[in-house]
């Protein structure tokens, strides 16, 4: 009997094995290799002390994401609140004895690693709306009383970010619970009318920010009335990327990267330095493979058949999105800075790893597309 269970269970785990997209894997490993690329032309043509971290986090990630994706999508769903509250527990804790930098308290230490739990509460945010909208029937979600819960879940951690602050990860985390909730069925004038009053709220809330927060908006506005000071970073950046042109100026031979014209060029502007070396046609080529990833995620969500699935893969692709658009619109110019990093190719462990993470449950979802939950209310 023993052996025969034993047997049952290898045997599913080779089908779990042989169920993972890997073409999607692919693709990820292709992104963390123009991170790698990227990294090392920042360092000046050495592993150190950029790409070769990047490539040891990027193959922690890969094997997390691995394991992740093993586990049972129902387990991920029956386990989607306990992941909720420890998010939400771990941005408290942020307030309390996090790490300052950068006149922020966004990072908390676990046992040698250094963390932004807001990042993962947007993992844990997407797990709990996941589970609370796919039991419901339409006539449910068209119950406003419904969607009390979800709203005070989305608001209680965008509240908390806040206060670290992180108005840039406050409004994605809120953007992130507004879009599970529309791919749930919530109709889009309910959420004209959350929107409405926002415009009117904006001078109110100005008025309220951090003096750094109105610089950077200030900045945004107008970056040539401080030309060496607030706005020194976007334009140096708008420079790199027009320098570039259509083919780039050559691997390892772009300008204001290597002669230090341009900030933070291995995190926040990584982006800056690939345009620069390899042009308006290699910013498209990593443009296109990021798109690939998005739509591939997406395409996880509609080939899966139970809705926690669905709302999971669609709510993971919109924040991986939510990244990539962020962080390009920012160094173009389109929109203020906010310290976003871009997915996979910036360096920095605590993105990756939740990255990564947030890729595992995605895969999980396609390796258990074809799973029934007992007891849902998918008569829709």
């Amino acid at each position: 009997m023993e052996r025969r269970l034993w047997r049952e269970a290898s045997f599913d785990l080779t089908g779990k094995i042989l169920r993972i997209n890997w073409l999607y894997v692919l693709l990820l490993c292709a992104l963390a290799g123009v991170g790698y690329t990227a990294l090392y032309s920042a360092a000046g043509g050495a592993v150190e002390p950029y790409a070769g971290r990047h490539a040891l986090r990027f193959c922690i990630g890969l094997a997390l994401m691995l394991c992740v994706s093993l586990i049972d999508i129902r387990l991920i769903a029956r386990l989607s609140w306990v992941a909720y509250a420890g998010g939400i527990g771990l941005l408290v804790a942020v307030l309390r004895m996090g790490h300052v930098g950068k006149g922020a308290q966004r990072w908390i230490e676990l046992g040698g690693l250094q963390l932004q739990p807001s990042e993962l509460m947007k993992i844990a945010l997407v797990l709990a709306l996941a589970s609370w909208f796919h039991k419901a029937s339409w006539e449910r979600i068209g119950n406003p009383l419904f969607l009390v819960p979800p709203i005070v879940a989305i608001l209680l951690p965008v509240g908390l970010i806040l206060k670290e602050p992180n108005l840039g990860t406050a409004v994605i985390t809120a953007m992130i619970g507004g879009a599970v909730m529309f791919g749930a069925g919530v109709r889009w004038w309910k959420f004209l009318l959350v929107a409405a009053p926002v415009p009117f709220a904006a001078q109110f809330a100005y008025q309220h920010l951090h003096d750094y927060q109105r610089a950077r908006i200030d900045t945004f506005m107008h970056p040539e009335n401080d030309p060496l000071g607030a706005g020194y970073n976007i334009l140096q950046s708008k420079i790199a990327l027009g320098s570039g042109g259509m083919w780039g100026k050559g691997f390892l031979q772009g300008t204001q990267g290597h002669l230090d014209f341009l900030p933070e060029k291995q995190t926040d502007f990584i982006f800056t330095m690939i345009g620069e070396e390899f042009g308006l046609v290699g910013a498209w080529a990593v443009m296109g493979l990021l798109a690939l990833i998005v739509l591939g995620g997406m395409l996880i969500a509609l080939r899966c058949r139970n809705q926690f699935g669905r709302l999971v893969a669609m709510g993971i692709s919109v924040n991986f999105f939510m990244y990539v658009f962020v962080n390009i619109a920012m160094v173009m110019g389109a929109i203020p800075v906010g310290g976003v990093p871009l997915p996979l190719v910036s360096h920095g462990g605590s993105a990756m790893l939740t990255v990564m993470l947030g890729f595992g449950v995605l895969m999980s979802v396609h390796v258990h597309r074809d799973v029934e939950f007992e007891g849902t209310g998918e008569d829709r």
